[in-house]
């Protein structure tokens, strides 16, 4: 038999082996069947009544590894800095300036 559930696979085991004599009826009855005229009475046994049916969810995680390539470039640049430096360079100039200089003369 196919169970919704626990709760009714132990009520339906439950009423197959119900004794009848603890609850005061009489022996007999355990083997009649209910007709549609007759009440319930204890040791009848009547249909299972089907209660909603219930759901179990078991949630699972799958690990899955997925390689990516990624492309890792290295530059390299090179930046020359010039430093300047001025040394001074000393020199020297000698000129020499010459003037006539004339005596008085006459007109």
């Amino acid at each position: 038999m196919n169970y919704f559930n626990e709760s009714f696979k132990e009520e339906t085991e439950m009423k197959k082996s119900f004794d009848k004599t603890k609850i005061g009826g009489d022996a007999s009855f355990a083997g009649a069947s209910c007709d549609a005229g007759m009440m319930a009475m204890p040791g009848c046994v009547q249909n299972p009544i089907y209660e909603c049916p219930q759901e179990r969810v078991c949630h699972r995680y799958i690990c899955h590894e997925v390689p990516h390539i990624m492309p890792c470039n290295t530059r390299i640049i090179n930046h020359h800095v010039y430093k300047h430096t001025f040394t001074p360079e000393y020199t020297c100039c000698e000129e020499n300036v010459c003037e006539n200089v004339y005596g008085p003369r006459c007109y």
